[in-house]
């Protein structure tokens, strides 16, 4: 969840390492630190609140200074102070390291390190971290040893070996003022290589400026990084190849391009995000989809009696549409589940199940432990990831990227559409192969292809839905309701609002409603519901009569043309027709722009919500 920039080359550090950290600030932080190698002295500068609070105390760049390194904190142990920002320093001064994980074991190491003369300043895990190399290093007595190694990297590598938990890190010593080490495990690090300059990070988007040339460490190896080149390693000493790859996305699609804010801009991106997602995959002509990702799978997929989607947050109500769209097109028995869940009670995993992880980011720590837990019982695990090369990419049997473009608001918007696309494609190939007809399945992927021009006409009533945000902000409890595949829909249009406006959110099934939190309507209080035209449709009429009858205030998407529920509706917003089973990237479109403009009306930041990371790189 934090963010980690590094910089070894030919020019000053800290523009870099600054111009860097602010790429990732939609990661999420409360303190920022930077480290440079000085005189043969590391100079820290560091403090909590924001990357401009820090600017303010750092010294004017030095030509001098090549080699730094940086982090933005999410705190985890500790408070968010500034004695607990990074980068942390050894015990002797020599070794400062920046991280991003959790070091489950460090309470341990912490107490024998200090039985070993040992100090500590900070409260976080992380300075258990450089201690530990910085021990190591104090005992190494030889510069260079039997296997060739520094005593810098020698250390090092001691030192991770006593570590459990997740890390990624940058790391340098005040001794070797040409050399730069990263690790990874569990976390996510990136090595830009540029034009005689290095760039280590948690994250492509703070790279991408410099170069686009990139390797992808794995898990338990580190980069050793110096002026003549890099090479990687295992902990266990053994050299590994890494080809170098190129970040796919450009510098211009980070930035906001004339929006207000990153998510403003993103849902409103979802046209093309979903085009480019669906482009070269299905073939409206000739009735097909090609998933060349998992081709070699899909026979095998054909004959499973059970599916499991796992994901997280946004990942997860995508998942449950994927789990209707299971059902109903290729009649696979199909199950959803919390990846924070799934990881610590005892699945049922049978001969020829297939597991589903769904993640944007392709970093988040519970679904990697989820897909871990499911390959040690012997399932076959796919991916649904957005960023190339990511960790669970790289984890998983085989996969499909959503080619979605990055995504840098914290709030996900094109990711969940996307996600919900790619699904839907898969089950429709796998209805095509077991049950479903040509000619069925040919409707499908033309009603398909159609859903980026109706996302578009949704978006031009942006104003007016800014007005339905208007009238309601002030109410600190709301209620979304659907049926059907709308359901999930509803949990996602109550997360939206909850992350980013602090407004109470609650999505529910619209018949349980009855069941309980019917109690909650009072006068005022708005529910939002989905009443698009389905084989539901009458019930969910019902249930806004209900809350009509005790003086709640309905906010309803509806169908065009959509006349009956005209006198039920205090506000109306009507999206373009589709079949129930694809309405779900349409019906949420509205909510995404409903809580945008609730929370920018409100005064809050919508692309940093508070206590919020957009990749949860931690558990």
């Amino acid at each position: 969840m934090c963010g980690i920039v590094a910089y070894l080359g030919k020019n000053s550090a800290q523009p870099t390492l600054i111009e860097g950290l602010k790429r990732l600030e939609y990661r999420g932080y409360d303190s920022a630190g930077v480290g440079l190698l000085s005189g043969g002295k590391i100079k820290v500068k560091k403090c909590s609140g924001r990357i401009s609070a820090l600017e303010e105390i750092l010294d004017k760049p030095d030509s001098s200074e090549t080699l730094g390194i940086g982090h933005t904190r999410w705190a985890t142990h500790g408070a968010p102070t500034t004695i607990n920002a990074h980068p942390h320093l050894d015990y002797t001064g020599k070794i400062a390291v920046v991280h991003n994980g959790i070091i489950e074991n460090y309470g341990t190491l912490k107490t024998w390190l200090k039985s070993e003369g040992a100090t500590f300043a900070s409260e976080t895990d992380t300075e258990v971290i450089s201690n530990m190399i910085g021990y190591f290093y104090a005992k190494s007595k030889d510069k260079t040893n039997s296997n060739g190694q520094n005593k810098f990297e020698w250390a090092v590598q001691h030192a991770l070996r006593e570590l459990s938990g997740t890390y990624g890190l940058a790391i340098v010593c005040s001794d070797f003022p040409d050399m730069l080490i990263g690790a990874k495990k569990g976390s996510p690090l990136i090595l830009g290589v540029g034009d005689n300059e290095y760039i280590l990070a948690s994250d492509a988007s703070a790279i991408v400026e410099h170069t686009k040339q990139a390797i992808y460490p794995s898990d338990n190896e580190m980069v050793i990084i110096t002026s003549d080149g890099f090479r990687t390693k295992t902990l266990d000493n053994v050299s590994v190849t890494n080809e170098l790859q190129e970040i796919e996305f450009s510098l211009e699609q980070i930035e906001l391009g004339g929006f207000e804010h990153h998510m403003l801009k993103e849902i409103f991106e979802q046209p093309a995000a979903l085009s480019t997602c669906m482009g070269g995959r299905i073939d409206v002509k000739e009735n097909k989809i090609k998933l060349g990702g998992i081709a070699s799978y899909l026979r095998e997929m054909t004959h499973i009696k059970r599916l499991i989607m796992t994901a997280c947050g946004t990942a997860f109500h995508a998942a449950l549409v994927g789990e209707f769209l299971f059902e109903h097109l290729a009649r696979i028995t199909t199950e959803t589940e919390y990846a924070s869940e799934f990881r610590y009670r005892n699945p049922i995993i049978e001969d020829g199940t297939v597991v589903i992880a769904i993640s944007q980011s392709g970093e988040t720590a519970d679904t990697l432990a989820a897909i871990e837990e499911a390959k040690e019982r012997g399932a076959t695990v796919l991916g649904i990831v957005n960023v190339v090369g990511s960790s669970i990419a790289r984890a998983t049997d085989a996969g499909i990227y959503l080619h979605a473009g990055p995504e840098i608001g914290v709030a996900s918007t094109k990711a969940f559409t996307a996600q919900v696309a790619v699904l839907t494609m898969m089950a429709i190939e796998l209805g095509r192969r077991k049950n479903l007809s040509n000619s069925e399945a040919g409707t499908c992927i033309k009603e398909l292809s159609l859903i980026p021009g109706k996302i578009s006409r949704i978006l031009e009533q942006s104003d007016s839905i800014k007005k339905i945000a208007a009238a309601n902000i002030d109410r600190e409890n709301w209620l979304f309701l659907g049926r059907g595949f709308n359901y999930p829909v509803a949990l996602e249009g109550a997360l939206k609002l909850k992350e980013i406006s602090y407004i109470h959110a609650e999505g529910l099934p619209a018949a349980e409603m009855k069941h309980g939190p019917i109690a909650l309507i009072s006068d005022g209080m708005p529910a939002v519901f989905i009443a698009t035209a389905g084989p539901q449709y009458e019930k969910i009429l019902g249930n806004i009569e209900e809350v009509k009858a005790r003086g709640g205030k309905t906010i309803v998407v509806a169908t065009e043309g959509d006349e009956n529920i005209k006198q039920l509706a205090d506000h109306l917003i009507a999206i373009p027709d589709a079949p129930e089973l694809l309405q779900p990237m349409l019906t949420v479109i509205p909510l995404q722009l409903l809580a945008y403009h609730a929370a920018v009306l409100r005064g809050h930041d919508v692309d940093k919500p508070r206590n919020l990371a957009k990749s949860v790189t931690v558990e």
